[in-house]
């Protein structure tokens, strides 16, 4: 009960403040908006983002103990109630320092409810460079995973490989991706192609390094007991070298998809014609320093939201070493 108390106080606490504290500063635009025949302003779009996260966490606390399920994802859930409580007054102090007061410099640190006015009045072009920069993201980042696993692959199983690639493999991947944009840009006929290249070659090193390292660390037992019934290279590559490399596999996958995503929103903001990146740029040249919060902001959900799946992937290949491992 105490967690549960937590995880909604902070947040409530911020729509008190949000509600009852007057606005002293002036100067402050707060925007209205009519949707379905209703005025919204942006404290009113603010306060039900906030409610929205209360109902959220009220309904996960009620599933959790209607369900039954096991104590440690109880626990789990549990553990993360101070920091709930403390994002809410977070939430509630920047709502005061940035809107009511106004004592943070402005354009720079608009409060959340200002922050919120980029979805009101911009959603349908916030929405339209989100949707641009998931197809760029996952057109990289798939073809760097794949490309990435498959020179693994051969540079731990045919040592010729290694002697000639290896080299180039360690020397392109101390190279920053978007070093080789003017490269992409002259070799491929669109922006788009060229900014692909880019995210590839970033997710292609960490995966093709973790890839080699786990098929060459296979134990040559496991080779040898294959043999012995039989298996030719084909087998023993695709079900004794690939499987015992996945965890380092998932490792490289985890660890690209934090540089494919940087280097997306710097290919981005260097001359793509849509994307978050491109929206920031565009947002900072009118001084509209609320837009680039919220692509900031979008930016860690969709992010979250890929790691999320990422994760959920690798629980289900790995399901094997539930127990385990840690």
């Amino acid at each position: 009960m105490k967690s549960f108390v937590l995880s909604i106080l902070g947040f409530l606490i911020a729509i008190l403040v949000n509600a009852f504290v007057p606005q002293v500063a002036q100067g402050v635009n707060l925007k209205s908006y009519d949707y379905f025949g209703f005025l919204i302003n942006d404290n009113d779009a603010y306060r039900f983002v906030l409610a929205l996260i209360i109902v959220y966490y009220a309904v996960a606390t009620i599933v959790l103990y209607v369900r039954k399920v096991p104590r440690y994802k109880i626990q789990k859930f549990n553990s993360h109630a101070q920091f709930r409580f403390a994002l809410g007054i977070f939430l509630a102090l920047w709502d005061l320092l940035g809107t009511k007061f106004l004592i943070l410099p402005q354009p720079f640190f608009p409060g959340p409810a200002v922050i919120l006015d980029a979805f009101l009045g911009d959603g349908a072009f916030v929405l339209q460079n989100t949707l641009y920069s998931i197809r760029l993201f996952f057109a990289g980042f798939l073809s760097g995973v794949l490309l990435g696993i498959l020179t693994g692959v051969l540079i731990g199983w045919f040592p010729k490989f290694r002697y000639w690639v290896n080299p180039i493999l360690n020397v392109s991947g101390v190279i920053p991706a978007v070093a080789w944009m003017p490269f992409a840009l002259t070799l491929f006929p669109t922006s788009f192609l060229a900014a692909t290249f880019l995210i590839a070659i970033c997710a292609w090193f960490p995966v093709a390094t973790m890839t080699a390292e786990g098929v060459l660390s296979t134990p040559k037992a496991k080779f040898e007991l294959a043999k012995t019934f039989g298996a030719n290279s084909f087998f023993q590559i695709f079900h004794v070298a690939i499987p015992h490399a996945m965890p380092q596999i998932f490792t490289g996958i985890t660890t690209a998809s934090a540089f494919s995503f940087t280097t997306l929103v710097m290919a981005e903001m260097m001359g793509q014609p849509g994307g978050l990146g491109y929206y920031i740029n565009t947002s900072k040249v009118w001084s509209a320093y609320y837009k680039v919060f919220a692509a900031i902001l979008v930016m860690a959900i969709l992010f979250g939201a890929i790691l999320k799946v990422v994760s959920a992937i690798q629980n289900y290949v790995l399901r094997y070493q539930k127990g385990i491992v840690r």
